[in-house]
C-alpha cells in the first residue's frame, strides 16, 4: 500500500480490517503504509472512533485504541465483513440512479448505467421486482446529449460557456455568453443558473432549449451578489407540491425565460395581443402571493380562487398603509 493516495471515505473504510490484520502497528508505520500523514492518519482515528451502527451508544460504535502511539481495534461494528445491499437498499438505489440517468444533464449517463449494472450484478437483478435487466436494456446504448455534458463540465470547471439559446417568449434563438453558476432541477427539467452577459442578471436556462453550448478558455465570473442569491424561487418537482395555472401579458412573457414556467399553449401560434396560460409548481400559498404581488397584476392566478383573494387582500392592505 506504499505510495498510495486513496480517497479520505475510502481510506476509512479500509483502516478497519486494515488495524484489525496489524494489531499494535505504530501510527508512524500505518501513515507511510497508508499514503498519509501522521496528523492526517489521527484525524481519521478520531473520526472512526463516532462511527459506528445507527444508534450509537457506546455498545454500536467502533472501539480503537490509539492514545500511545500504536492502534489496536477492540470492537470493529461489523467494519471487518464486506457490505451487502439488501433488497430494500438495492431498490432506492437502482429507481435514484434511473431517475437520474432520465433527467438530462444532471449526472454522466454512462457512469450511472455503469453503476446500476454493477449494483444488479451485486445483488442480483432479479432480487429487485419490477427492475430486472432495466439498467441495461432502454436506452443503454444511448450516450448524454453532448451538449448537456459541455454545460455540465463547464459548471464543474468554472468556466464560462456561449450559449445558442431558445427563447421561448420570443420565438427566436439568441447567442449568449455566460457565467455558470450552478444546475437546478426542478418541475421535471434541468436548469442551468448563471449570470448572463447580455441581460447583466442571473438567469435561469433549460437545458432542452440549450441549441449548442462551447466551454470558452476563460473562468466563470459572475458577480460576487449573483452567486450569493439565488433564483431557485421554485422547489424542486414533487407530486405532493400543489400547482396553479397563470395567465401572462404580453408585455411579461420575459417571465417563461426566467422562471421555469410552461406555457400551456404554443406562444408562437398565438394572438400577440392575447395573454398566455401556462402552469407553474410552488411551494406555499404565502410565496405565491409575493410572487403575483411583484408583477402588479401582470401574472394573474386563474384557478384557485383563495390564492387570487390573497393577492387582492395583500395588495388591498399595501395600498391601506400609504392612506
Amino acid at each position: 500500500m506504499a505510495g498510495a493516495q486513496p480517497s479520505r471515505l475510502n481510506r476509512l473504510l479500509a483502516m478497519v480490517p486494515y488495524f484489525q490484520a496489524r494489531r499494535g502497528i505504530s501510527i508512524e508505520q500505518a501513515a507511510r503504509e497508508l499514503g498519509v500523514t501522521q496528523a492526517q492518519l489521527t484525524k481519521d482515528l478520531e473520526l472512526l472512533f463516532v462511527c459506528g451502527l445507527p444508534g450509537y451508544f457506546p455498545d454500536d460504535l467502533i472501539e480503537l485504541e490509539f492514545s500511545e502511539g500504536f492502534v489496536n481495534v477492540g470492537f470493529t461494528a461489523g467494519m471487518d465483513r464486506p457490505l451487502r445491499l439488501t433488497t430494500v437498499e438495492a431498490s432506492t438505489l437502482l429507481v435514484a440512479l434511473r431517475a437520474l440517468v432520465e433527467t438530462p444533464g444532471v449526472v454522466d449517463v454512462t457512469a450511472a448505467r455503469r453503476a446500476i449494472a454493477k449494483i444488479e450484478e451485486a445483488v442480483g437483478a432479479t432480487a429487485v421486482p419490477g427492475l430486472s435487466g432495466a439498467g441495461t436494456e432502454a436506452g443503454a446504448s444511448a450516450g448524454e446529449n453532448p451538449t448537456f455534458t459541455t454545460v455540465r463540465e463547464a459548471v464543474r470547471r468554472g468556466r464560462a460557456l456561449r450559449l445558442d439559446y431558445y427563447s421561448a417568449s420570443r420565438d427566436s434563438v439568441t447567442d449568449r455568453v455566460v457565467d455558470p453558476i450552478r444546475l437546478q432541477v426542478m418541475d421535471q427539467h434541468t436548469y442551468l443558473e448563471a449570470w448572463c452577459r447580455m441581460a447583466e442578471g442571473v438567469r435561469l436556462f433549460r437545458f432542452d432549449r440549450i441549441d449548442t453550448a462551447d466551454e470558452l478558455d476563460e473562468p466563470s465570473t459572475p458577480p460576487a451578489e449573483a452567486e450569493s442569491s439565488s433564483q431557485s424561487v421554485l422547489v424542486p418537482e414533487n407530486p405532493d407540491l400543489p400547482a396553479v395555472e397563470l395567465e401572462i401579458d404580453p408585455d411579461h412573457l420575459w417571465i417563461l425565460d426566467y422562471y421555469p414556467v410552461e406555457p400551456l399553449t404554443s406562444v408562437a401560434d398565438r394572438d400577440p395581443q392575447e395573454p398566455v396560460r401556462a402552469h407553474m409548481v410552488y411551494g406555499s400559498p404565502e410565496w405565491l402571493t409575493r410572487f403575483l404581488l411583484g408583477f402588479g397584476g401582470a401574472v394573474r392566478v386563474v384557478d384557485d380562487r383563495k390564492v387570487a383573494a390573497a393577492v387582492v387582500e395583500s395588495a388591498a392592505s399595501a395600498r391601506e398603509r400609504y392612506r
